[in-house]
């Protein structure tokens, strides 16, 4: 489905930044519909000359360097309203006849900014998020300065005749102070948005498209419990519904209980077929021995494929094959600039006979929207509110071998630490924890007598978005409750230690 024949479009030309897929998101969130494109997109004049406003994001390059990205000049004069973002702004003066030069001193983090009387998106004083080194010395002719920081640097430019306008610092993250209002500002007063997009619009508009592609046919669905797997699942079955097949395959890699949670709550909640496929003992021969993370990963794609073999005849009859793919990974997989830092686990590579049409209701939603379509859709919150799991599963959380004692200790532990975080009331502000076991051993005593057993880490964090996250600050007495339980009641535990590091530089998972 294609939501700009449906919504007003603001486009968002992707130098690279960091933050550009937030610039999106906070558009989102302020009703209007904003869709990523590569600087150097092929179709970048389509796209260009269909939206009704642009965006130009950040980016870690240098606009005085060769090489560096760019779009046509042409395209910055065509008439739409543009905002310039950092690099954004550095871009737009140089191209448009102003000097950018490298900064005197880097600004980076939190800058206090003051508006020029007048500005026409920034008002007064205010704390800005910088991230920058190069910096616009004199605007392009036509253009006035619109806010300094204390070091009289340039913080915004502005031409209001011709509705260009650049900031230097950052309103798509949360430590700018009013940064959403200035997003509001020119979106609305300059840009002239309505305002039209929604998840409430996107549910009636993805299903009467579903049942366009489907017709009378009929879909399969491959869920795992999580939230993307379950709302496509929630919204495909508003569509079609018993015309839904679900499958559900336990890889013995799921966290306490969960395969049965899963079963029940998709019983109960989605009015579509569902079959549950006990497959751990094939996952856990497969992967006995291995150590790699990587190797790790491909082993269980690789074994999901042939649990779709074998279960052949259970399976056939359906002519498409619905995904929760969202807006992120379309973003990255078409990315030139997007590194990878650890392969995502899907169904891939499927069998000849699973050659079906996608249905991917969700490609154009990121994680927040996905959670709020599916409260509109009545999921409850058990199913919507579930934290963010490797599909691999546990096996990532288990450093070296998995076995299945090991994935035993780490339910275990994993269980107690969830439990009493809930109990103490921390979980609703938590993004992600979990317990995960190291490939070492340990000194310690228990009953007057040596042990040398296992070391479990636990792992809790606070995040927007995941792609920045720092260690949740748990009371001491609930971690030191936590690490109690767990050496006295997992067998085969002898210390527990808390994981205290923000991503970056590391990553919210252990492998």
């Amino acid at each position: 489905m294609d939501l700009t024949a449906h919504h007003e479009t603001l486009v968002v030309v992707d130098f690279g930044g960091q933050y550009t897929q937030l610039i999106a998101r906070k558009a989102r969130e302020l009703g209007v519909f904003a869709r990523i494109v590569p600087w150097n997109a092929e179709n970048l004049q389509a796209e260009w000359s269909g939206a009704k406003a642009i965006i130009l994001s950040g980016g870690p390059r240098s606009v005085t360097e060769k090489d560096s990205p760019a779009v046509p000049r042409a395209l910055l004069e065509a008439g739409k309203p543009l905002l310039g973002i950092c690099y954004g702004q550095q871009f737009l003066a140089s191209a448009l006849g102003g000097v950018v030069r490298p900064g005197a001193a880097r600004e980076y983090g939190e800058q206090r900014v003051q508006a020029v009387e007048g500005a026409s998106l920034l008002q007064g004083e205010f704390v800005a998020w910088m991230s920058h080194g190069d910096t616009v010395v004199q605007p392009p002719p036509g253009f006035c300065v619109a806010a300094e920081t204390e070091s009289a640097a340039i913080a915004a430019v502005e031409d209001r005749e011709r509705k260009l306008f650049g900031v230097q610092f950052h309103p798509e993250v949360s430590h700018t102070e009013g940064g959403k209002e200035i997003l509001r500002r020119f979106l609305y007063d300059v840009a002239g948005f309505s305002g039209d997009w929604s998840t409430a619009n996107f549910i009636e508009e993805s299903t009467e498209q579903i049942r366009e592609q489907v017709g009378r046919g009929r879909v399969l669905c491959a869920v795992s419990g999580g939230v993307d797997s379950t709302v496509c699942a929630g919204l495909v079955a508003r569509a079609i519904g018993e015309r839904l097949r679900c499958v559900f395959v336990d890889h013995g890699l799921l966290r306490y209980n969960e395969a049965d949670e899963v079963s029940a709550a998709f019983q109960e909640h989605i009015p579509a077929e569902f079959i549950r496929i006990d497959a751990s003992e094939q996952f856990l021969t497969a992967l006995r021995g291995v150590s790699d993370p990587e190797q790790k990963r491909k082993i269980i794609g690789a074994e999901f494929i042939r649990v779709f073999e074998a279960h052949a005849a259970d399976l056939e009859g359906c002519d498409f094959l619905a995904q929760g793919t969202l807006y992120p990974d379309v973003i990255e997989s078409g990315s030139p600039t997007a590194a990878t830092i650890k392969s995502h686990h899907n169904v891939g590579g499927l069998p000849e006979w699973m050659r079906m049409e996608l249905v991917e209701p969700l490609r154009w939603l990121f994680k927040d929207e996905v959670r709020n379509v599916g409260r509109q859709l009545g999921l409850p919150d058990s199913m919507i509110n579930r934290q963010p799991f490797p599909g691999p599963g546990l096996a990532v959380r288990i450093l070296g071998e998995v076995t299945a004692e090991r994935v035993r200790l780490v339910q275990l532990a994993d269980h107690i630490f969830r439990t009493e975080l809930r109990e103490a009331g921390l979980e609703p502000g938590i993004w992600q924890c979990y317990a995960a076991l190291l490939d070492v051993r340990s000194v310690g005593v228990m009953g007057d007598a040596r042990t040398y057993e296992h070391p479990i880490v636990l792992r809790a964090v606070v995040s927007e978005d995941a792609m920045t996250a720092r260690a949740a600050e748990i009371p001491f007495p609930v971690l030191e409750r936590v690490a109690r339980r767990i050496v006295n009641e997992v067998e085969g535990v002898n210390r527990v230690v808390y994981d205290l590091t923000s991503k970056p530089p590391a990553t919210i998972e252990w492998e």
